[in-house]
């Protein structure tokens, strides 16, 4: 068995020590809460997040109204499309209703032919 090596524990920590002072030293370093660079930079942040945080809104706010105005046109459309077969089914009725009227009168002109003719062949 060998003796314990003293020199390469010292080494170890000796480069532990300073490792944990160079870490302090880092902390100690950092600026303060109350650092003028600091605080410009939490303010160019937070610029930075309101300018986003507007253009999403504005963003949003452009879809929604073209999502509405695309609303509009469909729906106007429908009622155009509405009206339309409506005006056609009407005109169609109106049609059908003026084909039996003058089939109606066409009949009757016919049966007050025969009428007539039937007065008239008795009346001679």
């Amino acid at each position: 068995m060998s003796a314990f090596d003293y020199r390469n524990f010292d080494e170890r920590r000796k480069s532990s020590a300073s490792a944990k002072q160079a870490l302090l030293e880092k902390f100690k370093a950092r600026p303060p809460a109350d650092d003028p660079d600091l605080i410009a930079k939490s303010e160019a942040r937070a610029e930075v997040a309101r300018a986003r945080d507007k253009r999403i809104r504005e963003r949003d706010a452009a879809r929604i109204a073209a999502e509405k105005q695309a609303a509009a046109e469909k729906q106007a459309r429908e009622e155009a499309e509405l009206a339309a077969q409506i005006a056609r089914e009407e005109a169609e009725a109106l049609a059908a209703a003026e084909r039996k009227a003058s089939d109606l009168a066409e009949k009757k002109a016919t049966r007050d032919a025969r009428y007539a003719a039937r007065k008239a062949k008795a009346r001679r």
